[in-house]
């Protein structure tokens, strides 16, 4: 067999293999993705273990606060880094402190990860969060595969586990949930700018944590569900200070009426 009909034997079998491969990664790809869900309430009765290695129901880690949410796998080469060191990033900025006005949440969604590896994770990021006595406002999860699919499942996460590469294809993205569980904001990609976070957990939280200005301030905002972002409610602050200038001249209007007749009197 002459070498160049070995060249292109070789070459037309590469080109199988190639589409084949990526055939396989596209199929991968298409069972990844997330879907907002919002108001939905996540299966609080869930059974998970906590960083010690007990077992607790997930509920045990909200402790009455909003929380941020974030599934990833600890031994995650790429995004979930990515998407815990937002998490962090962020809590950094906040002038709320974890553990007191609000939780972290992390859950691990591939079931072979023991409470090791959650204890080595929590260990890194409440280290570099650097809050005194922060620890408690960290938890890292790990559980079981049915556990771990009704909770993706409530929050629209999905995720799929490619063999060739041994690592899963997933979305990155944090959630804000209500103290109660119920889902109250997605924030996707790796950064998640802190104003917004706060005004979310002031949402989630139904003013319960904040000043009253940051509450004020929250009024003048919106959340647009579709960039996962607030934005400045320009109609309505046109509309209010529309009515206060009315008000301002109807009262000015009745104080010069007032005045007139008392004159004319």
């Amino acid at each position: 067999m002459k070498s160049s009909v070995v060249i292109a034997l070789l070459a037309v079998c590469l080109t199988i293999i190639g589409e084949a491969a990526q055939g396989s990664e596209q199929q991968i790809a298409a069972h990844a993705g997330l879907e907002q869900k919002l108001n939905a309430q996540v299966p609080l009765d869930t059974s998970f273990r906590d960083e010690h290695g007990r077992t607790v129901p997930l509920r045990s880690v909200f402790h009455g606060k909003p929380v941020i949410f974030a599934l990833a796998y600890y031994e995650c080469p790429n995004l979930c880094t990515l998407v815990l060191n937002g998490v962090l990033q962020t809590a950094q900025e906040l002038r709320f402190d974890a553990g007191k006005e609000y939780e972290i949440v992390v859950l691990s969604f591939d079931s072979r990860e023991l409470p090791g590896l959650a204890a080595a994770k929590k260990q890194i990021y409440v280290q570099r969060y650097g809050r005194p006595g922060s620890a408690d406002g960290w938890h890292f999860l790990t559980g079981e595969r049915n556990a771990i699919d009704r909770v993706a499942e409530s929050v629209g996460y999905r995720f799929a586990y490619d063999e060739a590469t041994q690592q899963f294809a997933h979305p990155s993205a944090i959630m804000i949930l209500t103290p109660t569980g119920k889902i109250a904001r997605y924030f996707p990609g790796i950064e998640y700018p802190p104003r917004d976070v706060r005004l979310a957990l002031l949402e989630a939280s139904q003013e319960h944590v904040g000043s009253l200005a940051d509450r004020i301030f929250l009024l003048c905002f919106h959340y647009n569900p579709a960039t996962g972002k607030y934005g400045l409610l320009i109609g309505h602050v046109i509309q209010v200070a529309g009515l206060g200038t009315v008000a301002g001249l109807a009262g000015y209007i009745l104080l010069m009426l007032r005045r007139e007749r008392r004159f004319a009197h």
